[in-house]
């Protein structure tokens, strides 16, 4: 596949530990991975670091958390920003004394004050130029007050600069629009745009592929590629994800950070999936895609211009679709961590292993996702119920008829032996018809009376999971409630 392309692929992944992954970055890091893996090529973390002040404890780790757990592993790095310093330095000198730089002394305040001004105008605002061209003597004395100078790049006046995106196209940014954007800050720290172009320079990316936010950003990395007489990789900015109602994307949305997708419960199969087609598309069809062919199909070509939806919805049922491909003993592995954090406090750990794979046999087609499942399961390891007001004796029954029915049940069950599926049927189905209730009035009854539940797992199965002792315990409790409010 490498020979598709004429260089070797060399892509990164290089977020910023201001905060925690939303699905916007991962999928951003997805999309390189698999541009990488399609094309035999390396795919590269850098970790920018440069925002000293935005710093997120703990964020980073996250980052590295929600790649590893998604199994985007890396082949270089991660590398840090906050590390190079001397090599940014060392870039943002050339550009001063070759002329495509200038140092800016301006205050915070008087720039607070310029964009005040310029907005008041209705003009967009952008540095004033007024330091561009400053005398050797001025900025020796302003340099004497001891203010600490920015450094900014010098863009050229007139003209345009024409950028052709693997995905949008040729883009043509015209330099009058543009302002002297800053190289590198007061503190030392490079901007992004200065770190960014130095580093995937040295690290001879050959793809930028990244959110198209960045668009704007395009003309100032070109120029800057330009300034430094180095060859620029080849661009390519991914459509935004926005929610349902075509909004920016936000936590009413259901998005969260992929740290809290993976605590609510969804498989990194299902998300890597969900995320792929956030953008990119096999054809008009197909949903299901295993990562190996997400790897053989992936292509810039079928990566779309226009926004992709969220869509919750279609997460929680693809990722229900995943849970039901996994064997019994993945389920279970799967799902203990769940249920140990989850569960009721009285309920004892650790859980049977067996006993979580009989109950797991019978949810494992109800569940969309691993959080769900002790919510699901919960009746199945209480000692004691807690029926809501109201719950027995169930839909169409009065209370003395049901007080009957359990009565009965009660008596023909007391004396089984073998407690399995085909004999609880047999006792239980003819039961029914010498009640003259219907299964649905019968069995609903008796659903509500070993689970607390309206709804549930099969009833003959759930009763022989939860054994014989705990489903007369149950009746008898039901039967007690039953009798109280007569």
């Amino acid at each position: 596949m490498q020979s598709e392309l004429e260089i070797p692929v060399r892509v990164r992944f290089a977020p910023s530990p201001t905060g925690y992954p939303h699905l916007g970055n991962i999928r951003t890091a997805l999309f390189n991975w698999l541009f990488a893996r399609h094309y035999g090529g390396k795919f590269i973390l850098r970790i920018e670091d440069t925002d000293v002040s935005r710093r997120v404890e703990e964020a980073e780790q996250a980052i590295l958390d929600g790649l590893q757990w998604l199994g985007l592993n890396w082949d270089e790095g991660p590398y840090y920003q906050s590390q190079r310093l001397p090599i940014y330095h060392e870039a943002a000198n050339r550009l001063l004394e070759e002329g495509y730089a200038y140092l800016c002394y301006c205050s915070s305040e008087r720039l607070e004050e310029m964009r005040r001004e310029q907005m008041k105008r209705k003009q967009p605002p952008k540095y004033d130029r007024r330091c561009r061209n400053l005398t050797q003597y001025e900025r020796d004395q302003l340099a004497a007050q001891g203010i600490t100078p920015v450094l900014r790049f010098k863009m050229p006046l007139e003209g345009d600069t024409t950028v052709h995106d693997l995905i949008r196209g040729s883009i043509n940014f015209k330099h009058e629009t543009l302002d002297d954007f800053v190289l590198l800050k007061s503190d030392g720290y490079p901007t992004y745009h200065l770190a960014s172009i130095v580093d995937d320079n040295s690290m001879a990316i050959s793809h930028v592929l990244r959110a198209d936010e960045w668009i704007s950003s395009l003309p100032r990395h070109v120029l800057l590629y330009q300034a430094f007489n180095w060859q620029a990789p080849q661009f390519a900015h991914l459509p935004m994800i926005l929610g349902p109602d075509r909004s920016k994307l936000s936590k009413r949305h259901g998005a969260t950070t992929i740290t809290d997708y993976q605590k609510q419960g969804y498989l990194p199969q299902a998300m890597t999936n969900f995320l792929a087609l956030l953008g990119w598309s096999l054809d008009d069809h197909t949903e299901l895609l295993s990562q190996e062919e997400l790897i053989k199909y992936f292509s810039l070509e079928r990566v779309g211009k226009t926004a992709a939806i969220f869509n919750k919805d279609k997460l929680d049922w693809m990722n229900g679709v995943y849970l039901r491909k996994l064997d019994l003993a993945e389920l279970v592995q799967q799902a203990i961590p769940f249920l140990e954090r989850d569960l009721p406090e009285s309920v004892k750990r650790p859980l049977n292993n067996s006993y979580v794979c009989q109950v797991m046999s019978l949810i494992q087609e109800r569940a969309r996702t691993l959080a769900e499942i002790p919510g699901l399961t919960e009746f199945f390891f209480l000692d004691e119920l807690h029926y809501g007001a109201g719950l027995l004796p169930g839909k169409g029954l009065d209370t003395e008829s049901a007080g009957k029915a359990i009565t009965i049940t009660l008596q023909k069950l007391g004396a089984v032996e073998n407690w399995d599926v085909s004999l609880l049927e047999n006792i239980l189905r003819p039961l029914s018809a010498e009640l003259e209730l219907t299964t649905g009035k019968f069995f609903g009854l008796l659903r509500i009376a070993v689970t607390g539940c309206t709804i549930a797992p099969p009833l003959f199965q759930t009763m022989v999971v939860l054994g014989k002792d705990k489903c007369l315990k149950r009746l008898r409790t039901s039967l007690q409630i039953l009798s109280d409010s007569l």
